[in-house]
């Protein structure tokens, strides 16, 4: 059996999954409500194996390595993201990684995945890692992509474009909600165009 592959990322209306601003759009914009962290909670309570690239990795330790107080990131969603046993793709990173449960892929992102899907008794998800995503999409390998898109436009501030590069895809929703009355959640399974 084949795990499923889920591509999670949060980004602003206009396509941004970053931006440029010092101030007070910290977190997800400064826009997360309780129904949006219910359901982040919701979405990483279960068992299932994280896929980062190495560039959002590092990130990731560099905001969840800092106080709390600092980085802005206390959710209790992240601390169950953190939680879950985790493959890094990168040929840069070594281990020991400051994750409880990560391990380092090295070699070919699509091949690894590929096979990780094959292998896996658990669901994978991965949030964020850009250019990794966009190759596994291309690749065929991603079933769902599930975009969490916030009430700002960052057209003067935006970093990051979500899917800049990315091939061609149709996308089939399979699933829509309204979150805090302001936040969609779209899941789509993309095909190649």
């Amino acid at each position: 059996m084949t795990a499923t592959y889920t591509f999670d990322i949060f980004m602003s209306l206009d396509g941004f999954g970053s931006y440029d601003l010092p101030g007070d759009w910290g977190g997800y914009w400064g826009k997360q409500g309780p129904e949006l962290l219910d359901r982040r909670f919701e979405l990483y309570d279960t068992d299932q194996r994280m896929v980062f690239g190495a560039n959002t990795f590092r990130l990731f330790m560099q905001m969840l390595g800092a106080p709390t107080e600092e980085s802005g990131v206390s959710d209790p969603w992240v601390a169950k993201m953190r939680s879950l046993p985790a493959t890094v793709v990168s040929s840069t990173l070594a281990a020991p990684l400051d994750w409880p449960d990560a391990t380092v892929a090295t070699g070919d992102g699509v091949d690894l995945i590929t096979e990780l899907k094959r292998e896996s008794p658990v669901p994978l998800r991965s949030h964020g890692s850009l250019s990794l995503n966009r190759s596994l999409m291309a690749a065929g390998v991603v079933d769902f992509v599930q975009v969490s898109v916030f009430p700002v436009i960052t057209g003067a501030t935006g970093t990051g474009p979500v899917l800049g590069g990315a091939a061609d895809f149709d996308l089939e929703l399979v699933d829509s909600r309204l979150l805090d009355g302001r936040t969609q959640e779209l899941t789509y399974r993309p095909h190649l165009h």
